[in-house]
């Protein structure tokens, strides 16, 4: 019986937000179903989840940028931390065939989700269907020092409300 499931809660309201969540959570059922399979077998879905992962990622760093968040924000960092995670339990499992790092993994990954998708990506999927919004937010906030005290300042946060940045 798979762990591993869409929920509902995890939805953004935004579609393709939210139809690329569903893939890296179909992406990993894929691999918790390939546990008891061949090394092989493995492998090819855990590559198929980084493979989508850095698009995944990629995408939404791209729309963080283009709505004037930081470059290092936090909802960046994270997605950093994670990619970095899975090629490192990737260099294990093909370097030094230790395949239980990837199931030690699926867990890790769900809980980090979902907590991810309900605060960072909520957050910036809400900037995205309401950038009136978000643009009178920002131009509310301090100006930057020394940049004629009118530009406003990078987002450094996550997108969420619950990020204290």
């Amino acid at each position: 019986m798979s762990t591993i499931a869409w929920n509902p809660d995890f939805e953004t309201c935004h579609e393709q937000m939210d139809d690329t969540h569903r893939e890296f959570v179909d992406l990993l059922g894929q691999i918790e179903a390939a546990l008891g399979d061949d090394d092989t077998t493995l492998l090819a879905r855990y590559d198929a989840l980084i493979a989508h992962t850095v698009d995944h990622f990629a995408r939404e760093d791209a729309w963080m940028q283009a709505n004037g968040f930081a470059a290092e924000n936090c909802h960046s960092t994270q997605h950093k931390q994670v990619l970095e995670v899975v090629a490192e339990v990737r260099r294990l499992f093909v370097d030094q065939g230790k395949r239980q790092y990837v199931e030690q993994l699926l867990p890790a990954l769900m809980e980090w989700f979902s907590q991810h998708s309900q605060a960072a990506d909520y957050g910036l999927a809400q900037i995205l269907l309401n950038p009136e919004e978000a643009a009178v937010a920002s131009a509310a906030e301090p100006a930057l020092e020394g940049a004629g005290g009118d530009a406003a300042p990078a987002r450094s946060g996550c997108g969420s409300g619950s990020c204290g940045h």
